[in-house]
């Protein structure tokens, strides 16, 4: 396993997430949609930290936020999957440092984690009315703020894996 998880502020940025699904600032809103704080999060956490510990935070980003919303949708598998899939491309593969790759991660991420949701909802009976429009707009918007958001977490936290590590 990494060397974030036993840093306690790292893992305490993770309570960003809710908070900032919470408070949805306006000005980063496109249509009244937010981005995907959870994975504009777990993606430069997983590609520093590994695939267990990308996994572990999926699950715990997760359920966390499944208690916010109580309904019978989740967002847990898909996190988790996402966590151990870019913990291993982060293990695996060169070093992730490019914008675009970090944008076009973070689109399929935000692409997989709407989708598991809609399809939940579809197997349910209860499509929401703008969902697909929901799903573009979140999609879009988390692949724009991705290189920005990630690129700076992405540095914080492999400056810290390597004074640690």
């Amino acid at each position: 396993m990494g060397v974030l998880h036993r840093q306690r502020w790292c893992g305490a940025t993770g309570l960003a997430v809710p908070l900032l699904t919470l408070a949805s600032p306006g000005f980063l809103k496109i249509a009244g949609v937010a981005p995907s704080w959870a994975v504009l999060w777990l993606l430069p956490w997983a590609l520093v930290d590994g695939p267990r510990s990308g996994a572990i935070a999926g699950l715990s980003l997760g359920l966390v936020l499944d208690a916010l919303h109580l309904g019978d949708v989740t967002e847990v598998p898909v996190l988790l999957l996402l966590g151990w899939w870019w913990g291993r491309l982060g293990r695996l593969g060169a070093p992730i440092e490019r914008s675009f790759s970090l944008g076009l991660l973070a689109l399929l991420g935000s692409l997989a984690l709407g989708g598991s949701l809609l399809l939940q909802f579809q197997l349910q009976g209860q499509w929401p009315q703008a969902g697909l429009h929901i799903l573009l707009v979140q999609t879009l918007l988390t692949a724009l703020l991705a290189p920005m958001i990630c690129s700076l977490l992405l540095l914080r936290w492999r400056q810290v894996a390597s004074l640690r590590g």
